[in-house]
């Protein structure tokens, strides 16, 4: 009892009982997986993951395969900003599904892609757990963010002392980037745009209009086995997956 009370203190420790842990299992890589992201999904008896469609695999599930061979995988189709799905009627199926497994006795682990705090869907997750179901023990484990292993794999800094680091959605309009890239000129901010996608040829023109284009750092699929990591002015091709970004620092 005296050593599950320190544990409590200083690593967040609950209890025992059957609970939701969600995990952040990094970008891709499975070696960027954390000893406590592993652990918690050793411990779990079943396994829920993300997918996009039924007949889709899940890029989280895949990354901590190895771990799961033995334990329920679940699959849960989650939005992704489908305009066929009504999200808060989604997200609220996938919490009645977890909670059945820990009424049940059984503790749940809820992979996600990444870091856990960084455009997660698993918050929604959380949120309405939290809500619905105040009783149930949560936790959360982070994992490393494409943005962060991008940035180590070119030894690019996010962010210096006296610095500013602004992290949004690739803007859909060419107004909206374009003053964005503008207003952070200057002003010691460097700018992460995630999720750049089919917005890539948008984007190209305004890296060239405002003269950042040999200097932006693209990053494609960290941590997959397509990975690119280069600067936007080598990058030849018309569109980008899903899992792109840009990196901009005003020298």
């Amino acid at each position: 009892m005296f050593i599950k009370k320190i544990l409590k203190v200083f690593t967040g420790y609950k209890s025992d009982s059957a609970s939701l842990t969600i995990v952040g299992v990094g970008p891709g890589d499975p070696s960027l997986l954390t000893i406590a992201a592993v652990n918690a999904i050793k411990k779990a008896k079943v396994i829920v993951f993300p997918v996009s469609d039924e007949n889709k695999k899940s890029f989280a599930a895949e990354i901590v395969k190895k771990y799961t061979k033995f334990k329920k995988n679940i699959p849960i189709i989650f939005p992704m900003a489908r305009k066929d799905f009504d999200p808060d009627e989604i997200w609220s199926i996938a919490v009645e599904k977890i909670v059945k497994f820990i009424q049940n006795g059984e503790s749940v682990v809820l992979l996600c892609l990444g870091d856990t705090s960084l455009f997660a869907s698993s918050s929604n997750i959380l949120r309405i757990m939290k809500n619905d179901h105040p009783e149930i023990i949560t936790n959360t484990i982070p994992g490393i963010s494409s943005l962060s292993a991008a940035a180590a794999l070119n030894d690019f800094d996010l962010v210096k002392k006296g610095e500013t680091l602004i992290i949004k959605e690739c803007p859909s309009s060419n107004s909206e980037l374009t003053s964005l890239i503008r207003e952070s000129r200057g002003n010691q901010t460097v700018l992460a745009i995630m999720k750049v996608g089919k917005r890539w040829n948008l984007v190209r023109e305004i890296l060239k209009k405002e003269d950042i284009f040999k200097t932006s750092l693209i990053a494609l699929s960290v941590g997959m086995p397509d990975q690119i990591i280069q600067y936007a002015f080598q990058y030849e091709n018309d569109i980008m997956p899903y899992f792109s970004l840009i990196l901009i620092r005003f020298d």
